[in-house]
Parts: C-alpha cells; structure tokens; sequence
C-alpha cells in the first residue's frame, strides 16, 4: 500500500463506513499527505447503513479529518456499484489541481491583498516582510514566498495563507506546499557603483560647493 501510495498521481483512500475510522485509515492518510498526494476519500458499504450511522460517520468525518478539508468526500458501495462513478471526476479534478501552473504576477498579487487584510505579526519589534511569491513546482502546488524573518513566520500565520491561496486559486483535492525564503541584501557592505553621468554630476556638484565655501568665508573676512 505504501508503495502504492508513493507511485500514485492521486490516492483514493477507502474506508470501511461500518466501522470507525481506524489509525490505519489516518496513518495512509498521513502517508499520502507526507508524499504529497492529490487524495479522494471514499466511504464504503454506504447502502447497507441505517440513516443513525449514516449521521454518525458523517459527524466522525468531520471530526476526525477535519485537517484535511480540502479533499472531497464520497459515498459509495462497491459491491452495488453506487455513486462509484463519481469517483472517476474527483480524481481528474484533484489531479488537474495538483498539476496546476500559477504566473508569479499573480501569486504576488494573492499575496499582496493577503498580507494588507491581514498582516503578520511583529518579531521582536520588527514587522514580518513577505514581498513577493512564484511556484516553485507542481504535484503537489509549491509556493515559494520570498521576504524578511520569514523564519518566523507562525505556523497560524501559515495556515491563513495556505487557506487564501486555495481560496482565490480555487485548488481542491490536493495539498499545497509553501517554502519560504529570507534574502540578503545583495548591495550590503558594497559602495554604490556609479555610472560615468553620475560621477561628472557628483564632480560638478561638488566644484559648485567649494566655490559656495569659497566665497563664505572671503566674505567673512570682509
């Protein structure tokens, strides 16, 4: 199953809807999210259960894989064949998001409103700086988000954007990875190179300051 799991473009996890769901279930759930995975769940023996433990599973679901929201949900009877053809459409929907491309522009721009309606918290008396994003891969989305401290960026902090971009990017079915990155200042310890119109500038100016020097103090002997 593991292998499976590792080989697989999108995981359709069953779980048994008579019974509980098992740490078996949430442990190759959480192998699937580890790899990556764009998931499908689907709940088996649906048509055998009375509607008290129909509403008790559900009410189990959304407890207990409450984590991983972003994954549709399915109930079906493999034995009748019910509701497994709507498998086949959750899987190229997941897949599609999981292969999903973004322009960086528009990254930056999801960001840019993400930051100004909420903005991330002070460390140490400095405000966190996230400046601009881009994709960094793709099976599952990968968003890299360059600025400063972002080594300290809350993990609550974290999941509001991970929340934002699959909002607006409208990406279901799969996880989304972020990495963030904090730049040096490339010109840190560096004299500013100027080009040859600045220098003449900077020499005119200059010339003009010593003849204003000059002249002060000539009067100031007058």
């Amino acid at each position: 199953t593991l292998e499976a799991i590792s080989d697989a473009e999108v995981v359709v996890l069953m779980i048994d809807g008579s019974e509980r769901i098992t740490d078996q279930d949430l442990h190759l759930l959480g192998y699937a999210i580890e790899k990556g995975r764009a998931i499908v769940i689907a709940v088996n023996k649906w048509d055998g259960l009375d509607s008290d433990h129909k509403t008790w599973v559900k009410n189990e679901l959304d407890r207990r894989l409450r984590f991983i929201d972003y994954a549709e949900i399915h109930f079906i009877s493999a034995l009748h064949g019910t509701a497994v053809g709507d498998l086949y459409p959750a899987v190229k929907k997941a897949y599609a998001a999981a292969n999903e491309r973004f322009s960086s522009s528009r990254l930056t721009r999801l960001l840019e409103d993400a930051v100004s309606a909420h903005q991330p918290p002070l460390v140490n008396g400095r405000r966190i700086k996230l400046r601009y994003a881009h994709m960094g891969g793709s099976n599952p989305p990968k968003i890299i988000i360059h600025g400063n401290q972002t080594s300290s960026v809350p993990e609550s902090y974290k999941r509001y954007l991970e929340n934002t971009f699959r909002k607006h990017l409208a990406i279901e079915g799969t996880p989304i990875q972020f990495e963030f990155k904090s730049g040096s200042n490339p010109f840190e310890g560096k004299k500013n190179q100027l080009s040859k119109r600045q220098i003449v500038k900077k020499r005119r100016l200059m010339g003009y300051h010593k003849k204003l020097e000059k002249k002060r103090k000539q009067n100031k002997r007058k």
